[in-house]
């Protein structure tokens, strides 16, 4: 093992520093002492090691990451595409980061101004009304989504409505939300291909039901062709349609969902707006209405007054604040960029590629792998693992392979439609070197499986950290140093 594979405690040595604490300047009088009863009763076991031992040591580790920067990343229902980094020099600018939210509106024209048009570039995107940008994430989106469908049915007096419709092949965070906010889930069948069965979908609507939630295309990245007939229905029996916002992405710049007859929806900024994903944030999931539905939205609201200031509103009908200010500010300021460097000539041709990428993929590799839904899909599209399963080599094995050659893995066992789901997106990012390298090792291991089954069933054999019992690990996780040493 390499000095610098170790662990940090591990390159621990008694008597090392990397740093000196500057002098308390401003405990006088005892006034900034810590409580004694909040002491330690014991020092902290912290390693002892040098700045340069430090450094090292996690620049070693940052290197061993993957991600966006570092190769492909054909997460599907992901979206994970380029962040621009100039969108990222934008959002640190100090102009920006040194305002605070509780300073004089007159004094942040320019905040309010790019939240502004921010949300009047997505309504035009989505074909909607209005958009609030306050919520933190895309499940966040949901829960305010599904709140401002309670508050429309609430504010008519239709309060049994309390039943929301979520497909079987629905993202999980659609059944968990609108629980949440306090929705009953009623279930509707797809049909082989993903899409609703309108058929088992009609004797579902009834006075009880808010709406249904759906994403077009739909989980398994096909275009869901009954979007008309499903909205009639819908609306005849008073609900409303709630659009899932996390595959807008092929649809950007093409199809609106406003036009497709949805009443409210959540974009995922850090997927079709190319804002920093994974690591749990920062988020961001701004919720767009239809015009019947803008007194909902939550508070605060950035408006534009005739004389061309903007001001922040606080409407009487909405439904109440659902984060701290106006949500993640650095997350909108790289959306904004993005949007004004593409431009509406520019934005159009996102959907078109990204679906010309993953059909092409697609495509390229049904010889060697079951692919159980034919056809032109949009942004992604599923395997239902090898085709030759003889060997009984399985998706996960499949996934943790293409470790091995600087590759991460699609998304597997999702959707729960297939046994052997394997979800790829390569997003309109990619270039057509990148794709050709991918289908050849998707091949390549498409072969050891025949030939060499045992390759890749113990994969990933040249990562760092090799193959791992999975079970043991979620039953016994050793979560810290002074584990490690006890079960060494």
């Amino acid at each position: 093992m390499k000095y610098y594979d170790k662990l940090i405690f591990e390159l621990s040595r008694p008597g090392r520093k990397g740093y000196e604490l500057p002098a308390d300047k401003f405990n006088t009088d005892g006034l900034a002492a810590i409580p004694q009863n909040l002491l330690r009763e014991e020092k902290a076991e912290l390693p002892e090691v040098s700045e340069l031992d430090v450094v090292r040591h996690y620049t070693n580790l940052s290197n061993k990451n993957f991600g966006v920067d570092t190769g492909f990343y054909p997460l599907g229902s992901c979206t994970m595409k380029y962040n621009p980094k100039i969108n990222e020099e934008l959002c640190v600018m100090p102009e920006f980061t040194s305002l605070h939210p509780l300073q004089n509106p007159d004094t942040a024209q320019g905040a309010l101004e790019l939240y502004y048009n921010l949300q009047h570039a997505l309504a035009s995107l989505a074909g909607l009304a209005e958009f609030t940008l306050n919520p933190y994430a895309g499940a966040h989106g949901e829960l305010t989504g599904l709140m401002i469908m309670r508050s429309y049915h609430d504010a008519r007096g239709d309060k049994k409505r309390k039943k929301v419709i979520v497909p079987n092949s629905a993202h999980g965070t659609n059944p968990a939300s609108a629980m949440v906010a306090g929705l009953e889930v009623v279930e509707v069948k797809s049909k082989p291909n993903g899409s609703i069965d309108v058929e088992d979908l009609k004797p579902l609507l009834n006075d009880e039901i808010a709406g249904i939630m759906m994403t077009n295309p739909n989980t398994l990245g096909m275009f869901e062709t009954e979007i008309i007939e499903i909205a009639k229905l819908v609306h005849d029996a008073g609900g409303l349609l709630y659009y899932d916002g996390a595959n807008f992405n092929p649809l950007l710049g093409k199809v609106r969902p406003g036009d497709m007859g949805f009443d409210i929806m959540h974009i995922n900024l850090h997927k079709t707006f190319s804002t920093p994903h994974g690591g749990g944030g920062p988020g961001s999931g701004p919720v767009g209405v239809a015009a019947h539905l803008t007194q909902f939205l939550p508070n605060p609201h950035v408006k534009k007054a005739e004389n061309g200031k903007f001001y922040v509103d606080f409407g009487k009908e909405s439904l109440g604040s659902i984060s701290t200010f106006f949500g993640n500010f650095g997350v909108m300021m790289r959306a904004y960029a993005y949007i004004l460097s593409l431009g509406k000539e520019n934005i159009r041709n996102v959907g078109p590629m990204a679906t010309l990428n993953a059909n092409y993929i697609k495509e390229s590799l049904k010889d060697d792998y079951l692919l159980p839904i034919p056809g032109v899909c949009k942004h992604e599209f599923v395997f239902d693992g090898l085709k030759d399963k003889s060997t009984g080599v399985t998706t996960l094995n499949v996934a943790k392979r293409l470790l091995d050659y600087g590759f991460h893995a699609p998304t597997i066992y999702f959707p729960l439609l297939f046994h052997e789901s394997m979800m790829i997106e390569p997003t309109e990012t990619e270039s057509l070197e990148t794709l050709d390298e991918f289908i050849e090792v998707m091949h390549k291991v498409a072969k050891e499986a025949r030939e060499t089954p045992e390759d890749v069933v113990n994969a990933p054999l040249t990562t760092p950290v090799r193959k791992l019992d999975e079970t043991n690990a979620a039953k016994n996780p050793i979560l810290n140093y002074k584990a490690l040493k006890e079960n060494a």
